[in-house]
């Protein structure tokens, strides 16, 4: 009896760890084939009016660290090559101390991009939040997404969900560290299984706001 107790217990173990490895990993798989065909360099990018920067740690002094730096680096590229009109520089900035946007935007200011092409979304506290403000408050319906390979396949799945018709270019103008690689991975599997929850069961509304249109009303 004890032993086909245990045998049953160990048999369940094994379904539930499968079933859980398979429900963390299934989502990060299908955001990665949906993202591979949208992926571009910055010179075979198609143009569009908007890139849309995602936002990073900051340093102390509360620039832009090395993270948000890099995809800077990539939006401004693009801008100067005129494949888009504005940069949206989204991120978190609940804390007066803590603001990714304007770290982002003094970055843009000393690369020679003009202010007034530079769009400021103070409350794009997470992936999600960012791509849908970019259609419910800033009117995007279509961008240009910079960031990092890692994180590429959540950026482009959510704003593709929320109605913007994104394509994206990685920003890997710098050298990271494995083990930053590795910890950035391992925690991107939770944050994409966290986007599918919220997108298919959750559906959570960010914070909001009057809208902002870019360009105008649509």
């Amino acid at each position: 009896m004890l032993k086909q107790i245990f045998f049953l217990l160990w048999r369940f173990t094994l379904v539930f760890g499968a079933l859980t490895v398979i429900a963390l990993f299934m989502p990060r798989f299908i955001m990665g084939l949906y993202a591979a065909p949208r992926t571009f360099s910055v010179d075979d990018a198609p143009s569009a009016r908007v890139v849309i920067v995602f936002g990073a740690g900051l340093l102390r002094d509360g620039s832009a660290g090395p993270v948000l730096s890099d995809r800077m680096q990539t939006a401004v590229a693009l801008y100067q090559a005129d494949k888009v009109e504005k940069i949206l520089v989204s991120g978190d900035n609940r804390f007066v101390e803590y603001n990714e946007p304007e770290a982002g935007r003094q970055y843009a200011l000393e690369h020679g991009v003009p202010d007034e092409d530079i769009v400021l979304d103070y409350a794009g506290r997470r992936t999600y939040d960012t791509c849908y403000r970019a259609r419910h408050i800033f009117g995007v319906d279509e961008a240009i997404l910079v960031t990092q390979e890692f994180h590429m396949p959540r950026a482009l799945t959510l704003c593709n969900w929320f109605g913007v018709d994104s394509v994206g270019v990685e920003a890997a103008n710098r050298y990271f560290l494995k083990r930053s690689r590795l910890w950035w991975n391992i925690r991107e599997t939770f944050a994409v299984f966290q986007s599918a929850w919220d997108l298919l069961i959750a559906k959570p509304i960010p914070v909001m706001g009057e809208p902002e249109p870019i360009f105008g009303q649509n």
